[in-house]
């Protein structure tokens, strides 16, 4: 239970210092908005394209789709740069002073990472909600948001996972801005950020639908679209299936990452 509490005080001090600069905070939540602007216009034109009698294609409307962005969006733009600040503090020396606190280094980077991730999520979902609100109105299943609930925070675990599994390269590389890159690619590729997955080929979504970067964005915004049983048992079971798997990983790069690690700076 006490170590619960240290990490738990270690989340709510950065939720407290994550309001700091509330102007830095709404300003880049605001982003959103543009964002949403754009996709509204390039799928309003793609579901006039296609010509689909009943303003569906392969399940999903216009409203559905816009909708399901604005949540990816708000998963993608809420969470924190952790692999860039890991390897910020190889680089400057300041991994040595962390290393030696008396917390679990992966636990802190975790409390940390949720803490800041809180209300960016938050303010991206009112401003991205509104937005799409707007555009094309309310969405078809409004209960699908608290179902999802559980899905969105599995899906802040598993970017914290992978980002942290980047991060602790840093400890060999120093220099991770590549290995993010790759990521973030990736996630918008097979994750189904710009496109839902719904609308690639048979085949490409049967791959995609398995990886990890699919339960980090296309399960739970999808879920918030189509809030239905099968569907929940499926996301959530492929998510922590995922988390066991990457923290386990974690465990033994985090070891073999110290052994190696070389602090320069500080």
């Amino acid at each position: 239970m006490k170590s619960i509490s240290k990490y738990w005080s270690i989340f709510q001090i950065t939720l407290i210092n994550s309001l700091a600069y509330p102007g830095e905070l709404v300003g880049r939540s605001l982003m959103i908005i543009p964002f949403m602007w754009i996709f509204y216009q390039l799928w309003k034109v793609t579901f006039s394209a296609a010509g689909a009698a009943d303003g569906m294609i392969n399940g999903l409307t216009l409203r559905d789709t816009l909708w399901y962005l604005m949540l990816a969006e708000t998963i993608e733009l809420g969470r924190p740069p952790i692999a860039r600040t890991m390897s910020e503090n190889v680089k400057d020396g300041s991994i040595a002073y962390i290393l030696n606190k008396p917390y679990d280094f992966l636990l802190y980077q975790f409390s940390t990472a949720m803490g800041e991730t809180i209300f960016r999520a938050m303010l991206n979902a009112v401003f991205g909600g509104l937005t799409v609100w707007w555009l094309v109105g309310t969405p078809n299943h409004p209960e699908g948001f608290l179902i999802a609930l559980p899905a969105i925070f599995g899906a802040w675990i598993l970017h914290f996972s992978i980002n942290a599994m980047i991060g602790l390269s840093a400890f060999v590389v120093e220099d991770v801005s590549a290995f993010t890159w790759i990521y973030q690619k990736l996630a918008f590729i097979f994750g189904g950020m710009l496109i839902p997955l719904d609308f690639y080929p048979q085949w490409l979504q049967n791959i995609a639908k398995l990886l990890p970067f699919s339960s980090a964005i296309y399960g739970p915004a999808r879920l918030f679209v189509t809030p239905t049983l099968e569907l929940f048992i499926s996301v959530m079971s492929l998510q922590i299936t995922w988390i066991i798997a990457l923290t386990f990983a974690l465990a033994i790069v985090y070891r073999r990452g110290l052994a190696q690690l070389t602090v320069n700076g500080g």
